[in-house]
């Protein structure tokens, strides 16, 4: 496949890009490195190779869910500087 100008400017406008003529040459020589680098791969023979659905046969390792008690309001706001129970007061993180 060869890349052409027109190409580079389809997807420029897709991504909502704008190249200037030196990035478009460079962008072009990359995207020529990368078609070749696949056409490379292709050439290479997957006919005794099986399917491969994961790179790992490492299996998720998974617990019980189990509920567990926790602490209550009183107990969780002894020890904060402000408070407004039942919430913590903190400082204004975003500004309007």
């Amino acid at each position: 496949m060869e890349i052409n100008n027109e190409i580079i400017d389809k997807l420029a406008g897709l991504a909502r890009l704008r190249f200037d003529d030196n990035e478009k040459v460079q962008i072009k020589t990359d995207m020529q490195n990368m078609i070749g680098f696949i056409e490379k791969m292709n050439e290479i023979n997957t006919d005794n190779v099986a399917p491969l659905l994961h790179m790992s046969t490492t299996n998720n390792i998974t617990r019980v869910d189990m509920v567990q008690g926790s602490i209550g309001n009183e107990d969780a706001l002894k020890n904060a500087q402000n408070k407004m129970p039942p919430y913590f007061v903190v400082p204004t993180v975003i500004k309007k």
